[in-house]
């Protein structure tokens, strides 16, 4: 056969061909001496190269001599590279250490929601935020669908873990914000002053926070402002309560923009179709309005310029307490105004800076009379301004462990004229801060810091020491604990009047487990906080109160059980007590609940696109003051237990080239009685129960934006 001689060349070249075969053998172990399945080896400019079995091992043959460069990939660890004399009959110990990257990396988590279009691993969004039935587009109301967070209607603030509501501060990139709500009336709670969409990113720590940022006793709310948009549109909104337009532009090179946003609210037609408790002599009319610019400096580098200014009066007249058969009446006026310049640049070798300013003044005119009492009337006139600066460094310490130093300083006015009496004070507050987040390994990071603080009107220095740790348990699931000192100023109120008062100090301790996986959210956390040094304004100004608070926490979200369906339900235990103003011992406070529980439910349905939403509220009855009991009996009477149902119904359409969402929302659908508290009279022979001002609200709207689908961004706004 012709093939014969073939076969003979080839059986006689066979030993050779074998002998020039080098078998390259070894294993591949992660850094704790794990064997690792899957990996690539390959013999760098050759077609050689094995994938390693369930063992670690591998083996693959080679005609190379000499010694070789040989690789080992696998997703989610570092890349190798290392020399290998294939000479030799060693068995090769490849070791490879785990990468992060933003879906596998340990966050800091304990005390902290986080809402972020660009983190992966957060547990809201910004959208969640203002598209919760009931929170009607403010922050705060939305965010007290989260466990922490206590459900106070008839004082501003946010209320978390037995902190007042002054004891949470507003911070907008970097910098605090001093009245970050529109200024209200007694017994009733005033929104925040801010558009959720001002805003691509919120964090609502509830306890344990960042060394970055003082002066809140219990929690801090911090917002990043959006960057450029993404490109150029035009709204118009036409609702029950007055009209909205917005103007958002981008530049075709794509590196500078700007915003414009104005609305105008009068509830003078509500308010003749909707009878409220107490009668309007002045029917609420506000006009607010912002603008702003961006300006990309660099690759990284961005220049922000917000500018946010309202107006607003009301005033209303109800029933006399004191004089029985006599009306009291109360008149506000208010004048805000808001300004915000921050830049961030690289500075290069992973240094990165970021300074801003800002300024803000608050102007308020109030009057309160009872009428048909021959009384002289009060008036009062108060006006807060601040001024701050703030300088920030970062420096990348490897791939992800960042190293941050900071400086701000505040410069802070108080005016305040009740008739002829006159209370004012200067404060210059200055700050410093040092912090490191430090990944040791990619499941397990810290987060050390300091920050010293300097009142000149308490002519007083505190350090406040503060440290987070979590480690990742699998890919899903992580556990963390924090630590920190907190200090905080007096309020204002109190210090007009005594400038002799030292800072307020809490003690956090916080543990805390999350699951996060594509469609589902567990989480829950246990927290300890000790108070010191608390205002007590009996028998005069001092800081001799204290108080505690601890408990416990749940959240579970899931967007899978139920088709086109998203929902989360939160729970909070809290027992704390405290002694503080005109506190007799240490008691439960009267704006907190021992239990409360929120279910939030959004439902969408494509064919008739149709969102619907709706959330439950309940809370065990607070503590109210009850005059004619013994001073034993102190803060023993509750109200009665909250439950509260609020709907959302959006319609999704075009009309002509713009695209529209018709709009409905009712609070307290159901019309439950709502008790926050009771008054009494100086004679204790009367009362009166605090509760909103109606059973329910009700809003009615169209939204119509043009040059982008804003749709469901107008659905937020409601």
């Amino acid at each position: 056969m012709m093939y014969k001689p073939f076969i003979t060349l080839i059986c006689l070249l066979f030993p050779v061909l074998l002998h020039a075969q080098t078998v390259v053998s070894g294993k591949v172990t992660d850094a704790r001496k794990r064997p690792l399945a899957g990996v690539n080896i390959s013999l760098v400019g050759s077609y050689d190269g094995a994938t390693t079995a369930k063992d670690g091992t591998f083996t693959f043959t080679t005609s190379e001599k000499g010694e070789r460069l040989i690789t080992a990939s696998l997703t989610g660890y570092g890349s190798i590279e290392v020399k290998a004399d294939l000479s030799s009959s060693a068995p090769l110990l490849l070791i490879l250490k785990e990468t992060v990257n933003e879906l596998k990396m340990v966050t800091i988590s304990a005390g902290s929601f986080e809402a972020s279009d660009e983190k992966k691993n957060t547990v809201l969004k910004p959208l969640d935020i203002v598209t919760t039935a009931g929170a009607n587009a403010d922050i705060v109301s939305a965010l007290k669908t989260l466990p922490g967070a206590q459900q106070v209607g008839e004082k501003e603030g946010l209320f978390v873990r037995g902190g007042t509501g002054y004891e949470t501060q507003t911070f907008i990139d970097g910098m605090l914000v001093r009245n970050p709500f529109s200024s209200g009336m007694p017994d009733f709670a005033a929104r925040g002053r801010f558009s959720p969409f001002l805003f691509k990113g919120t964090t609502f720590s509830s306890g344990g926070y960042s060394a970055q940022y003082g002066q809140g006793l219990s929690s801090a709310l911090v917002l990043e402002s959006v960057d450029l948009p993404e490109r150029s549109s035009y709204t118009l909104g036409i609702g029950s309560v007055g009209p909205a337009i917005g103007v958002d532009k981008l530049s075709k090179d794509k590196k500078k923009g700007y915003g414009l946003e104005l609305d105008y609210a009068n509830l003078w037609p509500y308010f003749k179709l909707m009878k409220q408790k107490q009668d309007p002599v002045v029917s609420p009319e506000f006009v607010n309005s912002s603008a702003n610019y961006r300006l990309k400096t660099s690759r990284n580098g961005m220049l922000k310029i917000f500018v946010m200014g309202s107006w607003g009066r009301f005033g209303f007249r109800g029933e006399s307490l004191e004089y029985p058969g006599k009306d009291e009446e109360f008149r506000l006026t208010n004048q805000y105004l808001y300004t915000n310049v921050s830049w961030k640049e690289s500075l290069g070798k992973g240094w990165k800076i970021q300074l801003g300013t800002s300024y803000s003044t608050n102007r308020d005119r109030i009057s309160m009379d009872t009428i048909g009492v021959q009384l002289s009337p009060t008036r009062i006139r108060s006006r807060q301004d601040l001024s701050q600066f703030r300088a920030v460094l970062s420096k990348n310490l490897g791939k992800f462990s960042v190293l941050r130093l900071g400086s701000e300083y505040q410069y802070g006015t108080e005016n305040s004229k009740f008739n002829e009496f006159q209370a004012e004070y200067v404060d210059s507050y200055t700050a410093s801060f040092a912090e490191a987040d430090i990944y040791f390994t990619p499941r397990f990071v810290g987060r050390l810091g300091t920050r010293y603080e300097y009142s000149s009107l308490l002519r007083s220095p505190n350090i406040a020491p503060r440290a987070s740790i979590a480690y990742k348990l699998d890919a899903k699931s992580q556990v963390a604990l924090a630590y920190g000192e907190f200090y905080q100023k007096p309020e204002q109120q109190y210090l007009r009047f005594d400038h002799n008062l030292g800072y307020m100090r809490a003690t956090h301790y916080i543990a805390s487990y999350q699951h996060i996986s594509q469609f589902r959210v567990f989480r829950t956390e246990f927290f300890y906080k000790q108070y010191h040094d608390l205002i007590k304004t009996v028998p005069s100004f001092n800081n001799k109160g204290t108080g505690y608070a601890k408990g416990a926490e749940l959240f579970w979200r899931d967007k899978k059980l139920i088709k086109n369906a998203d929902y989360w339900i939160s729970y909070s235990w809290l027992d704390t007590k405290r002694d503080h103003l005109n506190y007799p011992y240490e008691v439960q406070p009267d704006f907190a609940a021992e239990h409360t529980a929120t279910l939030v439910y959004k439902h969408y349905i494509p064919a008739w696109q149709l969102n619907l939403g709706g959330t439950y509220t309940f809370a065990t009855g607070r503590p109210y003051f009850n005059p004619n009991r013994p001073e034993r009996e102190f803060m023993t009477d509750r109200t009665r237990n909250l439950n509260t149902l609020s709907i959302n119904v959006n319609y999704l359409t075009t009309v002509g080239k713009a695209f529209t969402v018709f709009v409905f929302t009712m609070t307290n659908v159901l019309g439950n009685e709502q008790q926050y508290g009771f008054r009494y009279s100086t004679d204790k022979l009367r009362s009166r129960v605090v509760e909103p001002m109606a059973p329910r609200f009700f809003y009615v709207g169209m939204f119509m934006s043009f040059g982008m689908d804003r749709r469901q961004e107008m659905i937020d706004r409601q």
